[in-house]
């Protein structure tokens, strides 16, 4: 039986990057898929840098170690902290969740007002700034951290009263800037993407950092001549914690059942 071909490795700090992961499967149905959620540490957003970076370092060896032919740090806080410095160490292509994001909005905006939300931790480096005006030096980006999304979204309160408020409350000042475009900075928060649109209206264009991920990976394998052109894909799973909590929410965030997890040692 002929070897497996390499496969494409995605790690984050839990269930968040699996948005990621359900676009990838929906581009790339002839790839192998491995899934790294970080379980026992979760959530990074509130970490230091130094802890961040060297989390992601480790997450990153764990995939490398599995021969895997391309990363995706499918994570916003990681790909914001840690990213540049992980590519240094790195000899395989490495993919974040910034930078496609970045390119969308720019593409995206008429009024060249954009904003972005994510975690603490994606908020305060500072990172979708520096993306956004790399490529367009005179735009006006709104930032705004937006914690709780994170937990509505894993309890599966998306579009109920409560998240119907929390919207409100951070996304206010958004809608007073008069952004047309709004980046979803953080996996989590494209499971809130009909409630924040009907909030901000339909002037207001959203980036999905996951779907633009995808596109990203897809064309980052053709460059490099390693995109899978025939057979069935496959998609593997590994937590840090016991896999009961990421089986059971996992299917909200990857659109289908997560039927198992392996528990690897840290």
């Amino acid at each position: 039986m002929a070897a497996r071909a390499p496969a494409i490795g995605i790690f984050d700090s839990g269930v968040g990057g699996l948005t990621v992961v359900h676009q990838l499967i929906a581009a790339l149905p002839h790839e192998h898929l491995i899934y790294l959620g970080d379980t026992a540490r979760y959530p990074y957003g509130t970490k230091s840098a130094e802890v961040v970076t060297r989390y992601t370092f480790e997450n990153a060896r764990f995939l490398l170690d599995k021969g895997v032919k391309l990363l995706v740090v499918a994570c916003n806080t990681m790909s914001a902290v840690a990213l540049d410095a992980l590519r240094t160490q790195t000899e395989v292509p490495i993919v974040g969740v910034i930078e496609p994001g970045a390119r969308a909005a720019v593409a995206a905006t008429r009024n060249r007002k954009v904003g972005v939300i994510g975690t603490d931790a994606t908020i305060a480096s500072g990172s979708y700034t520096r993306a956004l005006r790399a490529l367009e030096p005179g735009i006006e980006i709104y930032t705004r951290a937006c914690p709780l999304f994170v937990h509505l979204a894993e309890e599966g309160w998306v579009d109920n009263e409560i998240a119907e408020k929390a919207v409100a409350m951070y996304l206010a000042s958004l809608r007073q800037s008069r952004i047309d475009t709004l980046v979803l900075g953080c996996t989590h928060y494209p499971l809130l993407a009909a409630t924040i649109a009907a909030y901000l209206g339909p002037e207001v264009q959203l980036v999905d950092s996951a779907t633009e991920t995808a596109r990203e990976v897809a064309a980052r394998l053709d460059a490099h001549g390693l995109r899978a052109q025939s057979g069935a894909g496959s998609t593997s799973f590994f937590v840090t914690d016991v896999p009961d909590r990421f089986v059971k929410i996992g299917g909200r965030f990857l659109g289908t059942a997560v039927d198992s997890a392996v528990r690897i040692e840290r």
